[in-house]
């Protein structure tokens, strides 16, 4: 390996021009080192040229990378013409790396390389060298410049991108369409031999595919691939330097190409012919079922259109395309009735929306199938003759009279009787009626047209073999109108008549309205019951009349109101007339005819108070009373004085026992422990809770000796409060501590009982009743056991 570096080494020498002067020169001349030292030489015009000669002579030094021996790469060699080989002269180096990539012998100017050196990380290396006096430190020739370049070698393989790459081409494409093209880089330097000279190859993908050697684009080789054979296709591209000659580096990578989709296949119908069934009863719209062809392709490539082009049965079905799952759903256009036809053909075709004109000549891109629907018969509900039904009857016929009659029959063909009802819902008076067999409507209670002018009703028809299969009808009744009614003032007339009228004098107009409503209109006569000497009526014929006075002045004190009886009639026929009375009150009226007073009794009251002032003299009464009613009940409830004056008064407790008592261990109503140690009584105290008559000077009460016994205490205290003035009867005192005597009943205890020797008799017990029954078995028996 040593020897094959040497030989590189020698080889490089000799072969590169550059390499012919490795050492750099530093020559001494006899004149200062400005001067100029000149040559002659003859250019081709015949010139004489001047050459300047520099004390250094300059060359560039080149050092190979990635040095691997195991001593430092030699690099060149620096040298003065004024070094005597005494020592007396040393070399100096600075610039890039000097120093630790690059070091110089002081003595001999030779130069070396510490370290293996890549030139991808740097090319060339920029130095600075000077020659100084060892004794005196100066310089001997100017500091001059130079580089080092590092010449490359093939240690990097070309390398992508990309590890993987993504690429489409669509389908059926001609060869050497273009795909993707991949391009690799490689580290070395390009201006140095073939080191970098990438070449590109395809080791996977053929014979589907090529790559261009010197541009790394992949195309097509093979006419005609078919998306639908096949749709991946996975290609390896190697990139190889030195021109792809052996010994070059190389690198590879993939690349997955997916065949893209183009419209080069024709929807197809599984099936030549399709069968369908639909019920008769589905209504218009109803989805019957749905036809699908199949399309090799994807996307808008594989877009459907369905359309019905031929048939008996084109009017009554049709068929949309559904977008998302590419079906023709087939649905009814008309109604159908089995009993009419049973059986309809359909030619159906399918046709791509998106058609590409390079493959017009696989077409046609459409396709078309025979769809048989077969209708199925179902129990269908009555039909009736129309759809809906209007009667017109006159209000005044009699009941039980047909106003009309609906008809319905079975569609189907077994033709089942119809059964006829009225939905009474739409009939709640119940007015009319249906004949449950032939579907005759009647009325069932007189008509009014003035109360209801319209009815509608809704019959029922019922299948009698099958009740559930119904339908209904609607029937309109219209009313006509006849002339029952007679006519009626049009509203109440509150009519006067001044005392001064005068004959002719108008005191009212008056209106009829009537209920009917006639096909000529309202025309009303008017008309007195009898002839009336006070007044008359006058027809305006326009369905008004005027009520004229026939005399001159009337007296509200010999008549205040007349009676006068009016005759109303109509035209229509039979004719309908009524009497209406009108009452006419006798008034006083100024001289404009302006009504003043209508009462007689208004000229009998004296000309005393007025009315104002009786309403007054009222009120004042009732407030008269209301006070005294609120005097009496202040009154009665009087404020008394409070017993207790304050919450701190200290008195005696007031305690009230409706059962014998605790005995001595109920101690929670006083202390009784002041009543067994009298010497503890404090002096006494006035009450606080009323005030006394007079005033007494408070005594001390005298205490007790300390054997005195508990009743005469009390005794003493009883005497005291009973002379005590100031001691209200209401005060009294309860103490338990002094049982008494004995009780005349004797003790029921029986504690004692089962200690004592002495012989007791409990039959008494059986005297006092049947509660104490159990008890004299108890002591009596047990008595009864001790002396057996």
């Amino acid at each position: 390996m040593t020897i094959y570096r040497v030989l590189l080494l020698f080889l490089l020498w000799v072969c590169l021009p550059n390499f012919s002067s490795m050492e750099m020169f530093f020559r001494r001349t006899s004149e200062p080192q400005t001067k100029v030292v000149k040559a002659r030489t003859a250019g081709r015009d015949g010139k004489v040229l001047h050459r300047q000669k520099r004390g250094w002579m300059w060359n560039q030094f080149f050092l190979l990378e990635e040095y691997t021996g195991s001593d430092y790469q030699y690099v060149g060699k620096l040298h003065s013409d004024q070094d005597k080989g005494d020592g007396s002269l040393k070399y100096i180096l600075s610039g890039d790396g000097a120093g630790t990539l690059f070091i110089i012998d002081e003595k001999t100017g030779d130069i070396h390389a510490t370290r293996r050196i890549d030139r991808e990380e740097k090319a060339f290396y920029t130095l600075r060298a000077q020659a100084i006096n060892r004794r005196t430190l100066r310089p001997v020739e100017p500091e001059s410049e130079f580089v080092i370049k590092i010449h490359d070698i093939n240690d990097n393989e070309p390398t992508f991108p990309e590890e993987i790459y993504t690429a489409s081409v669509p389908e059926m494409s001609v060869v050497g369409t273009s795909v993707v093209q991949v391009t690799a880089t490689d580290a070395d330097d390009p201006s140095y031999g073939n080191s970098a000279r990438v070449i590109y190859s395809i080791l996977q993908g053929q014979p589907y595919f090529s790559v261009e050697p010197e541009t790394g684009i992949i195309r097509t080789a093979l006419p005609n691939m078919n998306r639908e054979n096949r749709e991946q296709y996975q290609v390896v591209i190697q990139a190889k330097d030195m021109g792809g000659q052996m010994g070059g580096l190389s690198g590879t990578t993939t690349v997955n190409i997916t065949l893209t989709d183009v419209n080069d296949n024709p929807p197809r119908f599984s099936q030549n012919t399709i069968h369908l069934r639909v019920p008769e009863s589905s209504p218009v719209g109803t989805a019957i079922g749905s036809v699908k062809a199949t399309d090799a392709d994807t996307g808008k490539n594989a877009e459907i259109e369905y359309r019905i082009i031929d048939g008996d049965g084109t009017d009554m079905f049709d068929i949309i395309t559904q977008k998302d799952t590419q079906e023709g759903i087939l649905t009814v256009r008309k109604p159908l009735d089995y009993e009419s036809r049973r059986l309809y053909t359909l030619k159906v075709e399918a046709e791509n929306t998106h058609v590409d004109p390079r493959f017009y000549y696989l077409g046609p891109f459409k396709d078309t199938t025979i769809v048989k629907i077969s209708v199925e018969d179902v129990d269908e509900p009555p039909v009736f003759s129309r759809s809906s039904y209007l009667f017109e009857v006159h209000e005044d016929i009699e009941v039980g009279t047909i106003i009309g009659t609906v008809m319905a029959r079975d569609p189907d063909s077994a033709s089942s009787s119809i059964r006829f009802s009225l939905d009474r819902h739409t009939d709640l008076d119940r007015i009319f009626n249906i004949h449950s067999g032939n579907g005759s409507i009647y009325t069932s209670k007189p008509l009014d047209r003035e109360i209801s002018q319209w009815h509608n009703l809704s019959v029922i028809a019922a299948e009698i073999n099958n009740p559930k299969e119904t339908t209904r009808v609607a029937v309109f009744v219209r009313i006509l109108d006849v002339n029952d009614n007679a006519p009626q003032f049009a509203v109440f007339y509150d009519t006067f008549v001044c005392e001064n009228a005068r004959p002719g004098q108008l005191i009212q107009t008056i209106s009829a309205v009537d209920k009917d409503d006639p096909l000529g209109g309202q025309k009303f006569f008017f008309s007195l019951a009898a002839v009336n000497p006070n007044f008359t009526v006058q027809d305006n014929e326009d369905n008004t009349a005027r009520i004229l006075t026939r005399k001159n002045g009337f007296s509200r004190h010999e008549i205040s109101s007349y009676l006068l009886p009016v005759v109303i009639s109509d035209n229509d026929y039979p004719i309908q007339s009524s009497t209406g009375t009108l009452t006419i009150r006798v008034c006083a009226c100024d001289n404009q005819g302006n009504m003043q007073s209508c009462s007689a009794e208004a000229l009998l009251l004296p000309a005393g108070l007025s009315t104002g002032a009786l309403i007054a003299i009222l009120l004042c009464i009732i407030i008269l009373l209301v006070i005294v009613v609120l005097f009496a009940a202040l009154k009665r409830q009087r404020k008394k004085e409070p017993l207790i004056l304050s919450k701190e008064d200290i008195r005696d407790n007031i305690v009230s026992y409706n059962d014998e008592g605790g005995g001595e261990e109920d101690t929670q109503a006083f202390d009784i422990g002041t009543l067994r140690n009298p010497a503890v009584i404090e002096d006494k105290k006035l009450r606080r809770d009323i005030i006394p008559e007079t005033l007494f000077i408070p005594r001390r009460t005298p205490s007790a000796p300390d054997n005195t016994d508990v009743r005469d205490f009390i005794n003493e205290r009883l005497k005291e409060h009973d002379i005590d003035p100031t001691a209200p009867p209401y005060d009294s005192l309860a103490t338990y501590a002094y049982e008494g005597n004995d009780s005349i009943a004797e003790s029921l205890s029986s504690l004692e009982s089962g200690t004592t020797d002495g012989d007791q008799n409990y039959d008494y017990l059986r005297e006092w009743g049947p509660r104490f029954n159990k008890l004299a078995e108890m002591y009596g028996g047990g008595e009864s056991d001790k002396d057996s």
